[in-house]
């Protein structure tokens, strides 16, 4: 059995990089996988950004989601999380993102194909880990390879949303995005965060890759940061 270099044993989770020294992290799930960060602005707590603790699933190969729910996508996510993707949307509302909605692919007052792109909010998404003995903090998009164009992906993702899906038979609620597309690269219908251009599967799958060389190895942890465009301030 080959024996694990340091190059590939999974790197540990580094300490959460705060907006400000004086803000607080406090952990909104039992798992302690979703965290909302909390500064005081005039004298009320405020959310500030949404930390999730994830793992590295994915590292060379092509990409239809950026993060996905553990036990879904992983065989097209680069990373995974354990925790309820509802969850994660409430945490992004709490933090002053307003929902918009996912790729419509079909009028519903003419029941014809029409296309419109994702809306909602902008989310910035950052990632922070170690790698190579260097803790390292960057837009998401730096881990997922144009390979047509040769540059990393040039879209930001807005909050879709998601959508409610209620079973016909029994009457319970599913929350779409918990099916695994809770940052999308392509367009999906339950997507929670998605990009607003019009990439199918098909094309995600032809040009969109794993930028394997930046990113730590398998199962390594990594904060998944979501700061919605009103929160400010450089992360410290």
């Amino acid at each position: 059995m080959p024996v694990a270099t340091a190059e590939d044993k999974p790197e540990p989770l580094p300490e959460y990089p705060k907006l400000h020294p004086e803000n607080t992290l406090t952990a909104l799930n039992p798992e302690k996988t979703l965290f909302a960060e909390i500064a005081t602005v005039d004298g009320k707590k405020k959310v500030v950004r949404v930390g999730l603790v994830c793992e590295v699933c994915l590292r060379e190969g092509p990409l239809e989601v950026f993060l996905c729910k553990k036990g879904t996508k992983e065989h097209e996510a680069i990373v995974r999380v354990d925790a309820d993707a509802q969850f994660i949307h409430a945490a992004l509302e709490a933090a002053g993102a307003r929902a918009g909605k996912p790729t419509q692919f079909v009028n519903p007052t003419t029941e014809q194909a029409e296309y419109k792109p994702a809306s909602g909010d902008k989310i910035t998404v950052l990632v922070h880990y170690r790698h190579r003995g260097q803790i390292r903090t960057h837009p998401a998009q730096e881990w997922i390879w144009d390979r047509n164009k040769k540059m990393i992906l040039p879209f930001d993702w807005v909050f879709a949303g998601s959508v409610t899906i209620v079973d016909p038979d029994n009457g319970r609620k599913f929350y779409g995005a918990n099916s695994g597309d809770i940052i999308s690269i392509s367009n999906f219908p339950y997507s929670m965060l998605e990009i607003p251009v019009e990439i199918s599967k098909d094309d995600a799958n032809l040009i969109y890759e794993a930028r394997t060389e930046r990113i730590p190895p398998l199962w390594s942890k990594v904060w998944v940061i979501l700061q919605p465009a009103a929160a400010t301030g450089p992360a410290r």
